[in-house]
C-alpha cells in the first residue's frame, strides 16, 4: 500500500493537533500538550529551552521551560519558582531583534554563563523568537547534538510557527484573566442589583380604592429604573416614577442617590411640583452636570378623599390614563425638561379627577422603546391598543402588556430597563 505524500502527513498532523489544542482552556496544559506533540511529529530537536524578559529589565530574564527541568512549572501561576538569570549568551540572544542560529554553542558559552547548565552538552542552539509591540519579550531556542540534523529550509516556517503559537497563548491566558475579571464583576453587579432591589418597595402598600401592580427588570444586573410610594399626611399617597438615563452601575448609582435625594423631603405631602424642584435643582448641583446624566421623573399625588391626582412631570413618558376601558388620555401636558440639566427650572402641576373604573398606567421607556427584530420600536400607539383590549384586574394589564413587549421582540432581552405600575380605581 502506497504511502501518503509528505505533505499529507504534515498537514493531518497540523489539523489535528489545531483541534485538540482548540479544546484547551488551560495555557499551561495547552503548552504542555504542544510542546510533547510537535517533539514527537514536527519539530526535532535535543532539547528544548525557553526565555521570558516579561516584566523584567534587562539583563535579567526567566526560564519558563526546560528540557532540564526536573518538574514541570507553571510559568503563569508559579512565576517566582523559574530561575531568574542574568546576562550572558541567553540575554544577549533576548536582546537581539532576528532569529539567530548558533552552530558552534561550546565556543559561545563559557563555563561562567549563568544558564550553562541548560545549554552544556549541545553543539547547535537555534533562536525562535516571539514578538510583541515590535520587541522581543519572549523567546524559545532549539537545541541539538549534530548540526547537521536541522533542516535550515524549515527555520521560517519554525519562526512563524513560534509566533503563531505565542500569540494563541497570549489569547489563552487573556481569556482566562478576562473570565475571572467577568466573574468577579459579575459577582459584585449581582450584590449591586440586590441592594437597588432593596431600595424599592418590598410589598405594595394598601391605598384605599385602589387596585395595584407592579413589574421591574433590569436589562443588566442593575439599572436605573425606580419606583416608590410615599405615605402622606391625610391618607393621601405618593406614587413616583424615575428613570435614569443610562444602563448598568452608573444608571443604579443615581438611582440610588434619587431614591435618597426624595425621601429627604419633608413627608407632609407638598404639591408634586415642589418635590420635582427639590430633586432638580439637588441633582442638578451636585450629581449631573459633570456626569451628563439626567433623570425623568413623574410624581403624582392621589387623594382617596375625591378620588383625584395631581401631577408634575419631568421628562417622562407620559402616563396612560384609561377612562373606563374605553378612552386613553396622556397626563403629559407638564413637564418635558428631564431633571438634572436645568437646576432653575420650575415644573408645572396638573389634577386630574379619577372615576371608578379608571386605570393608570405608569411605565418607563424600556417598554415603549422595546426592539424587534426589524428594529421597529413597540411605541405607545401599541401599548395603548393593548390597554384598550384587556380588561380585568391591574395585574392582568400588567401581564397583558408585558407579553406582547414579548410576542413583539420575540422574546428578545432588554436592553433597556422596564418597570410598569398599574393602578385601578375601585
Amino acid at each position: 500500500m502506497a504511502q501518503p505524500p509528505e505533505w499529507k502527513k504534515e498537514l493531518d498532523f497540523v489539523t489535528n493537533l489545531m483541534r485538540d489544542l482548540s479544546t484547551q482552556t488551560d495555557p499551561q496544559q495547552a503548552a504542555l500538550m504542544y510542546g510533547k506533540r510537535l517533539r514527537e511529529g514536527f519539530l526535532q530537536s535535543d532539547g528544548w529551552i525557553a526565555l521570558s524578559r516579561r516584566g523584567l529589565e534587562p539583563p535579567q530574564f526567566r526560564i519558563t521551560r526546560s528540557t532540564r527541568f526536573k518538574q514541570s512549572i507553571d510559568p503563569w501561576k508559579q512565576r517566582d519558582q523559574l530561575p531568574l538569570l542574568s546576562g550572558g549568551l541567553l540575554d544577549e540572544l533576548l536582546s537581539a531583534t532576528e532569529p539567530i542560529i548558533i552552530d558552534d554553542l561550546p565556543s559561545r558559552v563559557s563555563d561562567d554563563d549563568p544558564a550553562i547548565e541548560y545549554l552544556r552538552g549541545f553543539q547547535m542552539l537555534v533562536t525562535l523568537p516571539t514578538y510583541e509591540d515590535g520587541a522581543v519579550i519572549n523567546m524559545n531556542a532549539m537545541l541539538l547534538h549534530d548540526p547537521a540534523t536541522f533542516r535550515i529550509d524549515r527555520y521560517p516556517i519554525y519562526v512563524w510557527q513560534s509566533n503563531l503559537w505565542g500569540r494563541a497563548t497570549l489569547n489563552l491566558v487573556m481569556r482566562k484573566e478576562l473570565k475571572v475579571l467577568y466573574d468577579t464583576l459579575d459577582k459584585e453587579m449581582r450584590v449591586v442589583g440586590d441592594m437597588q432591589r432593596a431600595l424599592l418597595p418590598s410589598d405594595l402598600p394598601q391605598i384605599p380604592g385602589l387596585e395595584l401592580a407592579a413589574w421591574y427588570q433590569t436589562s443588566t444586573r442593575a439599572g436605573g429604573d425606580y419606583y416608590d410610594f410615599f405615605s402622606l399626611s391625610d391618607g393621601r399617597w405618593g406614587m413616583l416614577i424615575a428613570d435614569v438615563s443610562g444602563h448598568g452601575t452608573p444608571a443604579a448609582v443615581m438611582m440610588a442617590i434619587t431614591h435618597a435625594i426624595s425621601h429627604l423631603h419633608p413627608g407632609s405631602g407638598v404639591p408634586p411640583a415642589q418635590l420635582l424642584n427639590f430633586l432638580n435643582r439637588t441633582l442638578t448641583e451636585r450629581y449631573t452636570v459633570s456626569t451628563g446624566t439626567f433623570v425623568t421623573a413623574f410624581y403624582g399625588v392621589y387623594d382617596p378623599a375625591d378620588r383625584s391626582l395631581t401631577y408634575a412631570r419631568a421628562g417622562h413618558n407620559p402616563p396612560r390614563l384609561l377612562r373606563r376601558g374605553t378612552k386613553i388620555k396622556s397626563l403629559g401636558d407638564v413637564g418635558d425638561l428631564p431633571l438634572g440639566i436645568d437646576a432653575d427650572v420650575e415644573f408645572q402641576e396638573r389634577r386630574e379627577l379619577l372615576k371608578v373604573g379608571d386605570t393608570l398606567v405608569l411605565y418607563t421607556d424600556g417598554i415603549t422603546e422595546a426592539r424587534n427584530n426589524a428594529d421597529n420600536l413597540f411605541e405607545t400607539d401599541r401599548l395603548d391598543e393593548v390597554l384598550k383590549q384587556t380588561c380585568g384586574s391591574p395585574q392582568k394589564v400588567l401581564d397583558a402588556i408585558l407579553a406582547s413587549v414579548e410576542e413583539f421582540t420575540g422574546g428578545r432581552a432588554p436592553t433597556d430597563d422596564r418597570t410598569l405600575l398599574v393602578a385601578e380605581v375601585k
